[in-house]
């Protein structure tokens, strides 16, 4: 149910990203304004995740992530009405808000039920979930939309969200929350103690990166695709197919291979591969290529965040508020990617991606000292 509720959040988010030049003649703006539709749901998903986390720590996993999913489906419901870019924007901003109390609450709830040596393989099939929403968000997105209109495919979504609520209601685990009330005060302490831990800095500051770097590129190449090699809808559609596919096909062997050997070579591989893809889309090469490297920028974020996320669960203190503390690392990232790249992209596609690219490519050589103790997935002291 996790699993699938990941993919369905995720497919709603990026679905949007590649039909960003057909929403801008539909509703008669700028597509540099509706291309906001992006950060205004991702960055209210990962501030919002602060205020889920300490209340699924205090009443239990299931009631948040319920409540959440049912007021997801609502908002996706709504967004259909909206008669203008300002409306889209608004709804966009609700359904990220809610959206962020089930994958990331979720998460927390692994962390309950599996031991920290057997984490990755049901972090990787959340992840994998997550990858696979990627992949056909994007690429539905952009084959869709012309037969079925941007409403029809919110309307796919908010179907697909009152069958994963029903389903939900039945196979979620009532575990019990905390037994007294944190104060706004303790929450906040809790939250300031966690940052104290340089396990906890390192975790979180390779999570924002990861996420500036991957939303930076993945938001625009939809309409790198358009300029760069004169793709239409569909085009831009399969050039996406890949984003996402490693993660949907080898989300859990990931996992698997971080059990068994820890994280210490897995990061700083995952964060050069998504070098090195980029620096590829940089160069002139041909629309096969192209394709082939949005792919391999994909397995550079499987190898990436889904074993930052098992780190985060084993950090000491409320695993609800570590997890959240992650999501809103991870989606301001998202957000503020998509803003760097655009601002980047006044020297055009080639200049941007060079710089992400080169940026990349220095963070994995850091990546490599700075978690070279995580070479084995034992509890690590903070």
């Amino acid at each position: 149910m996790l699993t699938a509720s990941a993919f369905l959040i995720f497919a709603q988010a990026f679905m949007v990203a590649p039909i960003l030049p057909r929403l801008a003649q539909l509703f008669r703006a700028d597509v540099g304004i509706v291309g906001l539709s992006v950060p205004a749901y991702l960055v209210p998903y990962g501030v919002v995740t602060l205020l889920w986390g300490p209340l699924a720590d205090r009443f239990g996993r299931r009631p948040v992530i319920l409540i959440a999913l049912a007021s997801f489906t609502a908002l996706t419901a709504a967004t259909l009405t909206s008669p203008s870019v300002s409306w889209f924007i608004a709804w966009r901003v609700g359904a990220g808000a809610v959206a962020s109390g089930v994958v990331p609450v979720g998460l927390a709830l692994i962390g309950d039920l599996f031991a920290y040596s057997e984490r990755g393989r049901a972090v990787g099939w959340l992840f994998g979930g997550m990858a696979g929403g990627m992949a056909v968000g994007s690429t539905a997105g952009a084959l869709a939309e012309p037969s079925v209109g941007w409403r029809g495919l919110f309307a796919v979504v908010a179907v697909g969200g009152l069958l994963l609520l029903a389903a939900a209601a039945v196979t979620m685990p009532d575990l019990p929350g905390a037994a007294r009330t944190a104060t706004p005060r303790a929450v906040l302490r809790a939250y300031v103690s966690l940052l104290r831990g340089r396990r906890a800095r390192r975790t979180y500051g390779y999570v924002g990166f990861n996420a500036i770097l991957h939303s930076g590129v993945y938001t625009w190449l939809g309409l790198y695709l358009h300029q760069r090699f004169g793709l239409g809808p569909i085009g831009v559609g399969l050039g996406l197919l890949g984003y996402g596919i490693p993660g949907f096909v080898l989300g859990p062997l990931i996992g698997r291979l971080a059990d068994r050997h820890g994280r210490a070579r897995l990061v700083p591989a995952g964060v050069g591969v998504g070098a090195l893809a980029v620096l590829g889309l940089a160069a002139p090469v041909p629309l096969v290529a192209a394709a082939l490297l949005v792919t391999l920028l994909s397995l550079g974020y499987d190898l990436t965040q889904p074993l930052l996320a098992g780190i985060v669960t084993d950090l000491p203190g409320q695993r609800g508020q570590a997890v959240a503390f992650m999501a809103v690392t991870l989606f301001v990232g998202f957000g503020v990617g998509s803003l760097v790249f655009q601002a980047a992209l006044t020297f055009g596609f080639t200049i941007a991606l060079t710089l992400f690219g080169v940026v990349a490519a220095l963070a994995a050589v850091l990546a490599l000292p700075t978690f070279a103790d995580e070479q084995v997935p034992l509890r690590l002291p903070a």
